[in-house]
Protein backbone atom coordinates (compact mmCIF):
# COMPACT_ATOMS: atom_id res chain seq x y z
CA UNK A 1 0.00 0.00 0.00
CA UNK A 2 1.62 3.41 -0.99
CA UNK A 3 1.05 5.75 1.56
CA UNK A 4 0.78 9.20 1.00
CA UNK A 5 3.75 11.63 1.69
CA UNK A 6 1.02 14.56 3.26
CA UNK A 7 -2.54 14.35 4.55
CA UNK A 8 -4.30 17.57 5.33
CA UNK A 9 -7.40 17.34 7.56
CA UNK A 10 -10.51 18.88 8.36
CA UNK A 11 -11.16 17.92 11.99
CA UNK A 12 -15.36 18.92 11.67
CA UNK A 13 -17.72 17.42 13.88
CA UNK A 14 -16.75 17.70 17.58
CA UNK A 15 -19.90 19.64 18.62
CA UNK A 16 -22.12 17.48 17.02
CA UNK A 17 -20.59 14.56 18.59
CA UNK A 18 -20.79 16.20 21.82
CA UNK A 19 -24.70 16.83 21.48
CA UNK A 20 -25.32 13.46 20.28
CA UNK A 21 -23.59 12.27 23.42
CA UNK A 22 -26.31 15.08 25.87
CA UNK A 23 -22.88 16.88 26.11
CA UNK A 24 -21.46 20.74 25.81
CA UNK A 25 -20.11 21.75 22.48
CA UNK A 26 -16.72 22.43 24.36
CA UNK A 27 -16.80 18.48 25.46
CA UNK A 28 -16.62 17.70 22.13
CA UNK A 29 -13.69 20.13 21.03
CA UNK A 30 -11.67 19.04 24.18
CA UNK A 31 -12.04 15.26 23.17
CA UNK A 32 -11.12 16.15 19.88
CA UNK A 33 -7.86 17.46 20.41
CA UNK A 34 -7.14 14.42 22.36
CA UNK A 35 -7.62 12.65 19.44
CA UNK A 36 -5.11 15.21 16.86
CA UNK A 37 -2.42 14.00 19.37
CA UNK A 38 -3.18 10.09 19.12
CA UNK A 39 -3.66 10.72 14.95
CA UNK A 40 -0.25 11.87 14.84
CA UNK A 41 1.27 8.96 16.45
CA UNK A 42 -0.78 6.62 14.41
CA UNK A 43 0.28 8.64 10.98
CA UNK A 44 3.80 8.99 11.70
CA UNK A 45 4.05 4.95 12.17
CA UNK A 46 1.91 4.89 8.75
CA UNK A 47 5.02 6.30 7.15
CA UNK A 48 3.04 9.89 6.39
CA UNK A 49 5.33 12.29 6.54
CA UNK A 50 3.68 15.58 6.67
CA UNK A 51 -0.10 16.07 8.77
CA UNK A 52 -1.67 19.44 8.17
CA UNK A 53 -5.00 20.22 10.57
CA UNK A 54 -7.40 22.86 10.30
CA UNK A 55 -7.87 23.90 14.30
CA UNK A 56 -9.40 27.10 13.98
CA UNK A 57 -10.46 28.78 11.30
CA UNK A 58 -10.67 33.12 10.31
CA UNK A 59 -14.31 32.28 10.36
CA UNK A 60 -14.65 30.76 13.19
CA UNK A 61 -14.41 34.19 15.47
CA UNK A 62 -18.14 34.10 14.07
CA UNK A 63 -19.06 31.43 16.39
CA UNK A 64 -20.58 32.77 20.42
CA UNK A 65 -18.44 34.47 22.09
CA UNK A 66 -18.28 31.74 24.87
CA UNK A 67 -17.36 28.81 22.61
CA UNK A 68 -14.54 31.07 20.90
CA UNK A 69 -13.45 31.51 24.57
CA UNK A 70 -13.60 28.58 25.39
CA UNK A 71 -11.68 26.98 22.07
CA UNK A 72 -9.04 29.69 22.82
CA UNK A 73 -8.61 28.33 26.35
CA UNK A 74 -8.46 24.94 24.71
CA UNK A 75 -5.79 26.08 22.67
CA UNK A 76 -3.50 27.39 25.05
CA UNK A 77 -3.81 24.22 26.77
CA UNK A 78 -2.69 22.49 23.68
CA UNK A 79 0.36 24.17 23.10
CA UNK A 80 1.57 23.01 26.37
CA UNK A 81 0.68 19.64 25.79
CA UNK A 82 2.25 19.72 22.44
CA UNK A 83 5.29 20.55 23.44
CA UNK A 84 5.96 17.41 25.54
CA UNK A 85 4.20 15.38 22.46
CA UNK A 86 6.32 16.68 19.83
CA UNK A 87 9.72 16.22 22.51
CA UNK A 88 8.47 12.91 23.08
CA UNK A 89 7.62 11.66 19.60
CA UNK A 90 10.62 14.22 17.80
CA UNK A 91 7.35 16.71 15.79
CA UNK A 92 8.27 19.34 14.16
CA UNK A 93 5.74 22.25 14.53
CA UNK A 94 4.66 24.94 12.68
CA UNK A 95 1.22 27.16 13.24
CA UNK A 96 0.04 28.88 10.03
CA UNK A 97 -2.43 31.45 9.55
CA UNK A 98 -2.81 34.97 10.98
CA UNK A 99 -1.62 34.95 14.08
CA UNK A 100 -1.70 38.61 14.50
CA UNK A 101 -5.63 38.23 16.17
CA UNK A 102 -4.55 35.97 18.47
CA UNK A 103 -3.25 37.05 21.97
CA UNK A 104 -0.05 38.08 22.86
CA UNK A 105 0.41 35.01 25.49
CA UNK A 106 -1.14 32.25 22.62
CA UNK A 107 1.61 34.09 19.99
CA UNK A 108 4.45 33.48 22.28
CA UNK A 109 3.96 30.07 23.18
CA UNK A 110 3.78 29.33 19.21
CA UNK A 111 7.00 30.81 18.92
CA UNK A 112 8.17 28.85 21.78
CA UNK A 113 6.83 25.57 20.04
CA UNK A 114 8.26 26.45 16.59
CA UNK A 115 11.52 27.54 17.79
CA UNK A 116 12.23 24.11 20.61
CA UNK A 117 10.62 21.84 17.64
CA UNK A 118 12.24 23.48 14.27
CA UNK A 119 15.31 21.04 14.32
CA UNK A 120 13.09 17.64 15.48
CA UNK A 121 13.37 15.14 12.75
CA UNK A 122 9.73 13.19 13.04
CA UNK A 123 6.58 13.73 11.94
CA UNK A 124 5.95 17.16 10.46
CA UNK A 125 2.80 18.61 12.29
CA UNK A 126 1.12 22.12 10.77
CA UNK A 127 -1.78 23.71 12.71
CA UNK A 128 -3.79 25.42 10.97
CA UNK A 129 -5.19 28.74 13.48
CA UNK A 130 -6.82 31.85 12.36
CA UNK A 131 -6.67 30.43 8.69
CA UNK A 132 -8.68 31.07 5.93
CA UNK A 133 -7.08 30.48 2.61
CA UNK A 134 -8.09 33.68 0.97
CA UNK A 135 -6.94 35.08 3.37
CA UNK A 136 -3.72 33.56 3.16
CA UNK A 137 -3.34 34.18 -0.72
CA UNK A 138 -3.92 38.00 0.50
CA UNK A 139 -1.61 38.71 2.56
CA UNK A 140 0.88 36.77 0.42
CA UNK A 141 0.00 39.07 -2.56
CA UNK A 142 0.43 42.00 -0.14
CA UNK A 143 4.01 41.18 0.66
CA UNK A 144 4.95 39.91 -2.96
CA UNK A 145 3.14 43.78 -4.21
CA UNK A 146 5.41 45.72 -1.34
CA UNK A 147 8.87 43.30 -2.73
CA UNK A 148 7.99 44.49 -6.09
CA UNK A 149 7.62 48.37 -4.23
CA UNK A 150 10.77 47.88 -2.64
CA UNK A 151 12.70 46.49 -5.90
CA UNK A 152 13.20 42.74 -4.33
CA UNK A 153 10.69 41.18 -6.79
CA UNK A 154 10.33 42.21 -10.45
CA UNK A 155 6.73 42.11 -11.76
CA UNK A 156 7.02 40.11 -15.37
CA UNK A 157 8.90 37.62 -13.34
CA UNK A 158 6.43 36.40 -11.05
CA UNK A 159 5.37 32.60 -11.20
CA UNK A 160 3.81 30.24 -9.37
CA UNK A 161 7.05 29.02 -7.56
CA UNK A 162 7.32 32.86 -6.81
CA UNK A 163 3.83 33.71 -5.29
CA UNK A 164 3.95 30.07 -3.35
CA UNK A 165 7.49 30.95 -1.80
CA UNK A 166 4.76 33.62 -0.12
CA UNK A 167 2.27 31.16 1.08
CA UNK A 168 2.33 29.97 4.91
CA UNK A 169 3.16 26.45 3.63
CA UNK A 170 6.00 27.33 1.87
CA UNK A 171 8.86 24.39 2.09
CA UNK A 172 6.00 22.19 2.28
CA UNK A 173 5.20 19.96 -0.12
CA UNK A 174 1.35 20.12 -1.12
CA UNK A 175 -0.84 17.59 0.56
CA UNK A 176 -1.35 13.66 -1.50
CA UNK A 177 -4.83 13.71 0.54
CA UNK A 178 -7.31 15.64 2.15
CA UNK A 179 -9.42 14.40 4.35
CA UNK A 180 -13.01 15.59 6.22
CA UNK A 181 -14.62 14.30 8.56
CA UNK A 182 -18.38 14.32 9.85
CA UNK A 183 -20.18 13.95 6.30
CA UNK A 184 -19.58 18.03 5.11
CA UNK A 185 -18.50 17.68 1.44
CA UNK A 186 -16.99 21.11 0.88
CA UNK A 187 -13.56 22.55 1.43
CA UNK A 188 -14.48 25.80 3.85
CA UNK A 189 -11.61 28.08 2.77
CA UNK A 190 -8.97 25.60 3.50
CA UNK A 191 -5.92 25.15 1.52
CA UNK A 192 -7.47 26.01 -1.68
CA UNK A 193 -3.59 26.62 -3.72
CA UNK A 194 -2.40 23.73 -2.45
CA UNK A 195 -5.02 21.60 -2.82
CA UNK A 196 -5.60 21.68 -6.68
CA UNK A 197 -4.30 18.23 -6.99
CA UNK A 198 -4.83 16.66 -3.94
CA UNK A 199 -7.34 13.47 -3.56
CA UNK A 200 -10.24 14.09 -1.54
CA UNK A 201 -12.20 12.04 0.80
CA UNK A 202 -15.02 12.34 3.25
CA UNK A 203 -16.49 10.50 5.38
CA UNK A 204 -19.47 10.82 7.86
CA UNK A 205 -17.40 10.01 11.40
CA UNK A 206 -17.20 12.43 13.45
CA UNK A 207 -13.64 13.90 14.34
CA UNK A 208 -13.64 12.51 17.74
CA UNK A 209 -14.19 8.73 16.56
CA UNK A 210 -12.15 9.30 13.89
CA UNK A 211 -9.20 6.20 14.30
CA UNK A 212 -6.46 4.63 13.37
CA UNK A 213 -8.71 2.12 11.33
CA UNK A 214 -10.98 4.94 9.43
CA UNK A 215 -7.42 6.85 8.54
CA UNK A 216 -6.55 3.05 7.18
CA UNK A 217 -9.41 3.46 5.31
CA UNK A 218 -9.08 6.93 3.50
CA UNK A 219 -5.28 5.82 2.59
CA UNK A 220 -7.25 2.85 1.00
CA UNK A 221 -9.27 4.64 -0.97
CA UNK A 222 -6.40 7.14 -1.78
CA UNK A 223 -4.62 3.59 -3.29
CA UNK A 224 -7.87 2.88 -5.20
CA UNK A 225 -7.32 6.83 -7.00
CA UNK A 226 -5.45 6.89 -10.88
CA UNK A 227 -2.96 9.43 -10.12
CA UNK A 228 -2.17 10.32 -13.65
CA UNK A 229 -5.46 10.71 -14.85
CA UNK A 230 -7.71 11.33 -11.76
CA UNK A 231 -10.83 9.22 -10.62
CA UNK A 232 -10.66 5.71 -9.87
CA UNK A 233 -8.67 2.68 -11.06
CA UNK A 234 -10.59 0.77 -13.37
CA UNK A 235 -10.77 -3.56 -12.22
CA UNK A 236 -8.30 -4.98 -13.94
CA UNK A 237 -10.34 -7.41 -16.81
CA UNK A 238 -10.02 -11.32 -16.83
CA UNK A 239 -8.34 -12.45 -19.66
Amino acid sequence: MKVPQHVAIILDGNGRWAKAKGMPRNYGHAQGSKNVERICEEAWKMGIKYLTVYAFSTENWNRPKDEVDALMKLLRSYMKTCLKTAAKNDMKIRVIGDKSRLDQDIRDRIDELEKATVNNGGLSFQIAINYGSRDEIVRAVRRLAQDCVDGKQTASEINEEILESYLDTHDIPDPDLMIRTSGELRLSNYLLWQLAYTEFYFTDVPWPDFSKEELEKAILQYNARDRRYGGVKEEPQNV
